[in-house]
């Protein structure tokens, strides 16, 4: 925490406030201020936080910054050092319980929080995970390592391809099943790089994450591992898989596959949904149920077909009204090989890039057209305008989403660069990306204020 003499010259706020009223870090206190009372433990301020305002945990798991210029009054009811470390116990070896492998890439599961900077740490040893969420050790023996210890948005084709590899690696083992530990971010992105680099799987591959921490009352991370590691142990399908909270309550989760998977909403613990599609299972205390047949089933073996690779050179491109050719251009320019495409309503943009599209595809830029929508397909046969897009070399991507699109692109523009072959392979659906119908109940949006809509929640809402 700093101080004054951090800052020569400079008065403190809080400080000035907190040795006013005779409060120190880790005291428990209520502030009572110009706009309220604040009732928590006092927490050290980061580095990186200005002066201005006092740090509070809550009782409910959150933190809150309290201006300092608006405390009249400080309570002290005690004060509490806490040790925050997970105490870390033995994991308990069964020999008649499956092997499950944990793969850390860097997402949040088990955690602790440090107070020194407000961070929060990953529990990730086997002692630390039986610590915090001893139920594991009644559905599998559990090794973990840590691969990779980075924030979601910074997993991209190095990391994709490093996991495959270690994944793969793992499963010659002879392992029974495997779980990669993810932040939810860029979740889905990362489960459709594994399910097109990793083929004809033996065993489960199950990514999990938390949408809140290990600190917050409300996490989920206890029983997303404690779903993805039975899933890992028992489950007959051998697919990469999203492993997540179902409803929003934690009665149970979800099994979604990795090519039709995608993060929802942005702090909703049930975030992640099937698109177009319907889920593969759902998993709780009583195990994994699986909702459809048409998945690849577990083998006794331990053969994968390892296709790690990645052409970097790929944009995704969200069509908007009035959209410049120059976006297309720039990445032309900039030596690019390949472009998705989101386009509006069965799979169009506008006509000013059209001499855009046709420069693309006369420099030997691969250009796909997905939807916007979502749910749905590309059916650029239907109005003047697709038909016309396709005459410039853009392809329609069926109802494949656009990030799998562009996972799917880059995968297979490390393979090849001709281009009859990079389209049989993009249209050449490998587990699910493309399918040659959406079920009736694949497109179901629960949107309150309709009766029928109001009548389920409130008889099925926990």
């Amino acid at each position: 925490m700093s101080t004054q003499n951090d800052y020569p010259g400079y008065r403190s706020p809080t400080l000035d406030v907190l040795q006013r009223e005779d409060a120190k870090v880790w005291s428990e206190v209520t502030l009572h201020t110009d706009r309220g009372d604040f009732s928590g433990l006092i927490l050290p301020r980061s580095e990186t936080a200005d002066a201005d305002h006092i740090v509070l945990k809550l009782d409910t798991g959150y933190n809150i910054g309290v201006r300092a210029d608006t405390v009249e009054k400080i309570a002290i009811h005690g004060r509490k050092v806490a040790n925050y470390k997970i105490p870390e116990k033995e994991f308990p070896y069964d020999p008649k319980k499956p092997r499950v492998k944990l793969f850390g890439t860097g997402g949040t599961i088990a955690s602790r929080l440090d107070y020194r900077t407000g961070a929060v740490i990953p529990a990730f040893s086997p002692g630390e995970l039986y610590g915090s969420v001893p139920e594991l050790a009644d559905v599998c023996n559990m090794e973990t390592e840590k691969i990779y210890g980075v924030f979601s948005e910074n997993m991209g084709p190095d990391q994709w391809i490093g996991t495959a590899e270690a994944i793969a690696a793992e499963i010659d083992k002879g392992v029974t099943g495997i779980m990669v530990g993810h932040g939810t971010d860029t979740m889905h992105h990362t489960a459709a790089a594994l399910t097109f680099m990793l083929q004809d799987l033996p065993v489960p591959v199950v990514m999990v994450g938390s949408q809140r921490s290990s600190d917050r009352p409300s996490s989920d991370a206890a029983i997303n591992l404690i779903n993805a590691a039975r899933t890992a142990a028992t489950s007959d399908i051998a697919e990469v898989m999203v492993c997540m909270f179902g409803p929003t309550s934690d009665q149970y989760g979800l099994l979604h596959r990795g090519t039709r998977v995608r993060k929802m909403h942005s702090s909703y613990r049930s975030t992640f949904r099937t698109l177009s599609d319907i889920p593969l299972a759902r998993v709780d205390e009583h195990g994994v149920k699986p909702f459809r047949e048409d998945y690849n089933r577990r083998r006794d073996d331990n053969k994968v077909t390892l296709k790690a690779c990645f052409d970097d050179r790929v944009s995704l491109v969200y069509y908007y009204p009035a959209m410049k050719p120059d976006i297309i251009d720039s990445l032309v320019d900039n030596g690019y090989k390949g472009i998705v495409i989101a386009g509006t309503g069965l799979g169009h943009v506008n006509k000013p890039l059209y001499p855009a599209l046709d420069r693309a595809r006369d420099a030997g830029v691969h250009v796909y057209m997905t939807v916007q929508t979502l749910w749905g397909y590309v059916q650029m046969y239907v109005y003047e305008t697709g038909r016309e897009i396709m005459e410039l070399g853009v392809v329609p991507a069926a109802n494949m989403t656009p990030e799998v699109a562009y996972v799917k692109l880059g995968w297979t523009l490390g393979q090849t660069q001709d281009r009859a072959e990079v389209e049989r392979i993009m249209l050449d659906p490998i587990c699910g990306e493309t399918t040659l119908r959406e079920p009736h109940n694949g497109y179901l949006v629960m949107q309150g204020g309709l009766p029928e809509v109001d009548a389920f929640i409130s008889e099925h809402w926990k």
